[in-house]
């Protein structure tokens, strides 16, 4: 039986479209050990499942968790294992915001009995999803696009220096997915008027590294988008309890138009066998 706070809509075509980091929910018994909910829902990636509204109706896949990524991040690696060595990042179970704020109250950080109780209460299923449809679209088509949907705030100075490009193409280097699909992605990203990089500061998280494997037929690509390419940031630099502004689709029309003819690139790509 899927979860409550798990959301599954099953398309015909092979695209899979992920969204770990667009939920802002906290379950109710661990609520009280956050410092503050604002800040347990600060780095949540706000409206990203809006922006990609469209791609059921181009008969893709999409999973997505309704959980904060501060109960449980979805991207990371459940080993523990840190994704970018010798670089600032966030666990499993974050202790921290990005700009390395305590989210929990002191003595109430989940320890280690915690942190595998959330694991495989809210990763395993959530991943145990994102398999099961790529195995689905796999056998159906024989190959598959996974494409992991991201946004975060366009100057995180602890994460990066200076401000970061509106299109963050992650491929780990080349190995997620065939050279072709990521710079085609790449060209059309970089065709709009938005700064575009590909393998820069987010080369691709944990999901994209683990089920990208090109030569099983199977793609994925990340996609971190800086908020200003569809929303308002504060330009005094506050993220307080003002933070975020309301979905708005006009503000972010232009940007959709370029993410649509990304995610029709994946289904091409996956279609031309």
């Amino acid at each position: 039986m899927t979860p409550g706070w798990l959301t599954i809509r099953q398309g015909t075509r092979p695209l899979v479209v992920t969204f770990p980091h667009t939920g802002w929910e906290i379950p109710a018994e661990i609520e009280d050990a956050f410092t503050s909910i604002h800040l347990a829902r600060k780095d949540t990636d706000w409206w990203v499942d809006q922006l990609y509204g469209f791609v059921n109706d181009m008969g893709a896949t999409t999973i997505r968790t309704a959980l904060s990524r501060s109960v449980i991040d979805a991207n990371r690696d459940p080993s523990g294992a840190s994704l970018y060595p010798g670089q600032a990042t966030t666990e499993l179970c974050p202790t921290t915001t990005f700009d390395g704020e305590p989210l929990y109250k002191v003595g109430r950080q989940p320890d280690a009995n915690e942190i595998e109780r959330r694991r495989r209460e809210y990763f395993q299923p959530y991943h145990d999803a994102v398999q099961a449809e790529l195995d689905r679209l796999r056998a159906e088509h024989g190959r598959v696009v996974l494409y992991d949907a991201h946004s975060i705030r366009s100057e995180v100075p602890r994460l990066f220096d200076g401000l970061l490009p509106v299109f963050n193409i992650g491929s780990n280097r080349g190995e997620t997915c065939a050279p072709s699909l990521a710079a085609q992605i790449e060209a059309i990203c970089a065709s709009s008027s938005y700064p575009t990089v590909r393998d820069g500061r987010f080369r691709g998280g944990w999901t994209v590294r683990h089920y990208g494997q090109p030569r099983a037929s199977v793609h994925a690509v990340q996609m971190e988008l800086a908020c200003r390419g569809y929303m308002d940031e504060p330009h005094d630099g506050n993220f307080n309890e003002g933070w975020p502004p309301p979905w708005n689709p006009v503000r972010a029309e232009q940007l959709i138009g370029v993410l649509r003819d990304v995610c029709g690139a994946c289904l091409h790509f996956a279609e031309e066998i």
